[in-house]
Parts: structure tokens; C-alpha cells; sequence
């Protein structure tokens, strides 16, 4: 399996640390053997078709000195060149347009490529426009990394409730607004106080609007929406309100009643909302720090509720490393 890293952040650097670590292990346990041939960052990129050393790049003090580096190289204008099974999308989320990541799938495809993707900008703008040019082309799109980060809810749907229709989905699906509402639950604190405890933390970027505002969990749903209610959706078509407006005052109150505020997206009937809403002490979504939860209303199986990280390098990587074998496996 011969696959194009595009990005170089966080989930990237986790990717290619676990992929050095795990290589022997994903040859013996599935005979599958992966090439990284090429890691783009935003300056150029490092590419060796015979094969990267991953260990290398991860540890290299000046990458521009490297012999594999090729100073400005695009991945949309030598895409044809590398002669890859699969693109690994892993450049920021970009709600407004999708760029860069909409045209690196597009182009990926273009190449006979499949993809594997974290970024959820080109999927909640665009989901059904992307899965038509797949099936036109016969690829596939696998994007566990881009809900949940480590919870496998695409992978359990597509692999283990196959004979079932989703009916809803209801979770917390981002750790920072999580993080701050249980903060704030448990040491009565204000927002704004707390939030600069997160980003002092690292659980919140210096520009936060992402996570309080609603905008990171709404690109979420739609992903959800479009792909396990089989809704044609996007990021426009959702109710969303954040929660700079959440006050001590207000959990207090909620608490004293048998109640926690809560950040949920709830994806029922039609209606996509991102919104703080009341849930009950012990309740499945009464989860703290920067846990994520969805709950799926099924027609055969019921309700299913799954718990875990949301975020975090090693967690997400593991997602995208799973779709990268399922592909492998598929391909043979």
C-alpha cells in the first residue's frame, strides 16, 4: 500500500510516529506492507517513491536540508507522479471553502487514488458532491478520523450494524466545550476564566471559535447525518448556538434541579442542532473533562452508546491508520 501524507500537524506527526512504530505488526498480523512515498507540508514536501524513512523525518532538525526534501512541492501538481494507492487528507479544517483539502481529494481521486481523511471542512460542505465523483471513479473515501477521533462509529455502522437503519444521533462531539462545561460545573467558575485555562491547558486554540461557538461540532453532524442517516445535508442546514452564554448561575440552577448543561448535537427527525441543553445527573452524556459521546437510535439493535476521546494526536491517527488497512485489505 503506497500512500501520500498531506499535511504536517499534530495528527500527521502521530500518523507517521505509529506507522513507524507499527510497521512490522501491520505485515505480520495482515500482510500489508505501507510505503509512505510522500509527506506535504505547507513549504514543499518529503518524497522518496521507494519509501520514506519515517523515523527520519519525524526526528529531523532542518528538514529543508534533507535529501528527500523537494523545496515547494504540490501535491495537486505531482499527485501523478507518485504513483500512490491512497492520500492521506490531514490539512485543517476550513468550513468557509474546504480549501485546501477539497482540492486534494478531488485530485487524489482524479489520480485512481483512494482516500483517507481527518479534515472535515470538504465533507460538511460537500459530502454528496465527493462520494458521487468516488463512485464515478470507483475509489473509496474513509473518514473515521473526521467524528469522535478514536470512537470507530463509521467503521461499527459500515462493519457490524449493516442490516440496521439509523434512526438519530445525539452526542457531545467536541472536548473543549466539554471540558469547559464540566469545569465550570465543578469549581463554579465563569467561562471565560476557564477558557483560558484550556488554552493555557492546550485543550483550546488561542482563536476558540471553532469549539464555543459551535462550528467544529456542526461540520461534525453533518458528516454524521449525511453518512449514517443518509441525509443529503451541509454545514448551512444546521441550528447552532455556542456557549459563550453559559453562566455559573445558569449550571447551578440546572444542578440544583438533578441537571447538567451540556454541548450536544442532535441529528432527529429531519433537524440538525448544535445547542446547550439540560441532561440528567448519571445520565449516558453526563461525561466530564474532554470525553466525547454519541448515542445512535437503531431499528434493530436500539439505542448504542459509545464513549471516548475526541481529540488528541495518537487517538485520531489511530482512526486514520485504520482506514488506511481497511483500504489495503479491500485492494488485494
Amino acid at each position: 500500500m503506497r500512500i501520500a501524507v498531506i499535511g504536517f500537524g499534530t495528527v500527521a506527526k502521530s500518523l507517521l510516529k505509529v506507522l513507524a512504530e507499527k510497521s512490522k505488526l501491520i505485515l505480520d498480523e495482515y500482510g500489508v506492507e505501507i510505503k509512505t512515498v510522500g509527506v506535504f507540508k505547507k513549504d514543499g514536501a518529503f518524497i522518496n517513491t521507494n519509501g520514506l524513512d519515517l523515523e527520519k523525518i519525524i526526528n529531523s532538525q532542518n528538514y529543508r536540508s534533507e535529501e528527500e526534501w523537494v523545496e515547494a512541492a504540490n501535491f495537486n501538481k505531482i499527485a501523478g507522479e507518485l504513483n500512490c494507492d491512497c492520500a492521506v487528507e490531514l490539512t485543517p479544517t476550513n468550513v468557509e471553502t474546504s480549501e485546501p483539502g477539497l482540492s486534494h481529494i478531488k485530485t487524489a481521486l482524479g489520480y485512481g487514488m483512494d482516500v483517507v481523511t481527518a479534515n472535515k471542512g470538504p465533507l460538511a460542505l460537500y459530502y454528496p458532491e465527493l462520494m458521487e465523483l468516488a463512485r464515478q471513479v470507483k475509489r473509496r473515501i474513509l473518514f473515521e478520523a473526521t467524528v469522535a477521533g478514536a470512537i470507530p462509529l463509521f467503521n461499527l455502522v459500515r462493519n457490524t450494524l449493516r442490516a440496521n437503519r439509523i434512526i438519530s444521533v445525539k452526542g457531545i462531539l467536541n472536548g473543549t466545550t466539554n471540558y469547559i462545561l464540566s469545569r465550570m460545573t465543578s469549581e463554579k467558575l465563569p467561562f471565560k476564566t476557564v477558557l483560558k485555562e484550556a488554552q493555557r491547558l492546550g485543550f483550546a486554540e488561542a482563536d476558540p471559535s471553532y469549539d464555543v461557538d459551535g462550528i467544529d461540532a456542526a461540520a461534525k453532524l453533518v458528516i454524521l447525518s449525511n453518512a449514517l442517516l443518509r441525509k443529503e445535508c451541509r454545514f448551512k442546514d444546521v441550528n447552532r448556538q455556542g456557549i459563550r452564554d453559559i453562566t455559573p448561575e445558569a449550571i447551578e440552577l440546572a444542578r440544583k434541579d438533578g441537571f447538567l448543561i451540556k454541548h450536544l448535537a442532535i441529528s432527529e427527525d429531519g433537524v440538525l442542532e448544535v445547542a446547550p441543553r439540560l441532561v440528567e445527573v448519571g445520565s449516558s452524556f453526563a461525561v466530564s473533562g474532554s470525553l466525547n459521546v454519541v448515542k445512535l437510535q437503531t431499528d434493530l439493535a436500539k439505542d448504542l452508546t459509545l464513549i471516548g476521546r475526541g481529540a488528541g494526536g495518537v487517538e485520531t491517527a489511530s482512526s486514520v491508520l485504520n482506514d488506511i488497512l481497511e483500504l489495503a485489505i479491500l485492494r488485494r
